[in-house]
């Protein structure tokens, strides 16, 4: 193996090894806004059929990225958990479920997740067409 590729290799599994111990300690690495960087804003592109949208919407994906897609899926059709496009839950329905989970089927983010980073989540659920 050449030195590009064992680098290549050793960087992804230092990112995986970080993202697992991640997951159980609960820390969300993407709780933070994304910083502008010296060649603009920070961007994070959108699932296909979501709708472009602001700096909370962005923050909601990568909120989502580290602690849903692992069961609803990268891009929010669902896999272990459902399909979380085109909603049909009240904002508040969306802020309880995320909060307390449901028994069984889903973990509550209530001690992980403060109000404001719920609120990105759901600016976030609501751009999935």
């Amino acid at each position: 193996m050449n030195l590009a590729i064992e680098t290549k290799a050793l960087l992804l599994a230092f990112a995986a090894g970080a993202v697992a111990l991640a997951v159980p300690f609960g820390i969300s690495l993407a709780a933070r806004p994304a910083s502008a960087t010296a060649s603009g804003p920070a961007r994070a592109s959108a699932p296909a059929g979501a709708i472009a949208a602001g700096p909370e919407v962005a923050a909601g994906r990568r909120l989502f990225l580290f602690n849903c897609a692992h069961c609803h899926g990268q891009d929010a059709r669902g896999d272990e958990g459902p399909d979380l496009h085109n909603l049909h839950k009240t904002d508040t329905r969306i802020h309880q479920v995320v909060t307390a989970g449901i028994k069984g089927e889903m973990p509550a983010f209530g001690k992980k997740l403060g109000d404001a980073d719920i609120h990105a989540l759901t600016a976030f659920l609501r751009t999935l067409r």
